[in-house]
């Protein structure tokens, strides 16, 4: 499995449709998608899943930069359903096709959301490797170097994978995403739907280097988490046996729609070709983020776009795109 800041060939999304997920405030949620997809088509292809019945709908409010694929969806969180690619080092290509429980069992109609990674590999003419556990994307950061990073919420939860141990899991990702290491990190958000994804709580930057959310001042509980989890990575080393560089990225405040409180993160942010496309929560933070990455990834420009309505849903802008790398 590649890193996220090599060469993408392009970016794959989903647009929204599942009613349980934004509710009332779906308009809302596609006019964020569509902000995310522009902004991503500016530095490299974008491709858009949308079942058939919106499919001329989301291509008029995408704009003509974005493909849109008809393709049947549930939801649209395709870093979780789409496939996870993997390289040969000799310009090939394949992807693995994680299964899928809708993140444990929170919704039962997600038939449709199984066929996405087999649908979009055979749009790509790509080999499909059918993995034999339970995972998502979002799970997962990895520096293409041996060294993947998860939590223990997600591959070894028992609504995922009942009895799979930690033994088990790294063996899986070592033999269908070549990773010798596996750094294991804590839930911490509140009210996060996946169990605990990853991808809203540390992701590797280069090589060695890792972005990291760090606690507030709430003094809470997801603030003692997050602590842990920074204590685990200083302690940690690579597949090469490095030490890891931590950027430390401010925790937002808590944000709280409808009476329920989101997991929002500055760390769900999606590598383009030459560009960080990051969310802004419209919180005093949001330009202390923006200024750390930039100063991390300096030959990257920085976009910044309003995310509430996407992490209303549960997820953030990393959660909605899935790279596919180029051919190295």
């Amino acid at each position: 499995m590649p890193p996220e800041w090599a060469p993408h060939a392009g970016c794959w999304m989903s647009w929204p449709c599942h009613a349980e997920t934004f509710g009332d405030h779906m308009e809302a949620a596609r006019d964020a998608y569509a902000a995310v997809a522009r902004a991503i088509a500016r530095y490299e292809p974008v491709t858009m899943l949308a079942n058939p019945e919106h499919a001329a709908f989301a291509a008029a409010r995408c704009g003509s930069a974005v493909t849109v694929m008809e393709q049947p969806l549930n939801d649209s969180w395709m870093r979780d359903t789409g496939p996870t690619f993997v390289v040969d080092g000799k310009g090939g290509i394949a992807g693995v096709d994680w299964r899928f429980n809708a993140w444990g069992g929170n919704y039962p109609d997600h038939e449709r959301e199984k066929a996405v990674a087999g649908a979009v590999l055979e749009r790509l003419g790509l080999a499909r490797y059918p993995a034999p556990i339970v995972m998502e994307g979002g799970a997962l950061h990895t520096d293409g170097a041996g060294t993947v990073m998860t939590t223990t919420s997600v591959p070894l939860n028992e609504n995922r994978n009942p009895g799979l141990s930690r033994a088990d899991a790294e063996a899986v990702f070592r033999d269908w995403l070549g990773a010798t290491r596996t750094i294991w990190l804590e839930p911490a958000l509140e009210r996060d739907l996946t169990d605990g994804h990853v991808d809203n709580l540390a992701c590797f930057l280069a090589e060695g280097v890792v972005a990291a959310m760090e606690p507030g001042e709430a003094g809470d509980e997801m603030d003692a988490a997050l602590a842990r989890n920074l204590e685990t990575l200083a302690a940690a080393t690579d597949a090469q046996g490095r030490r890891l560089s931590i950027v430390r990225l401010p925790r937002p405040r808590r944000i709280v729609l409808e009476g329920e409180p989101v997991p929002a993160s500055y760390v769900n942010f999606y590598p383009a070709n030459g560009a960080i496309v990051m969310p802004s929560f419209d919180d005093p933070m949001d330009h202390v983020a923006r200024d750390r990455l930039a100063a991390a990834m300096p030959d990257r420009a920085v976009v910044q776009l309003p995310a509430v309505d996407i992490v209303r849903g549960g997820g953030g802008i990393h959660c909605i795109t899935q790279q596919q790398p180029a051919a190295v």
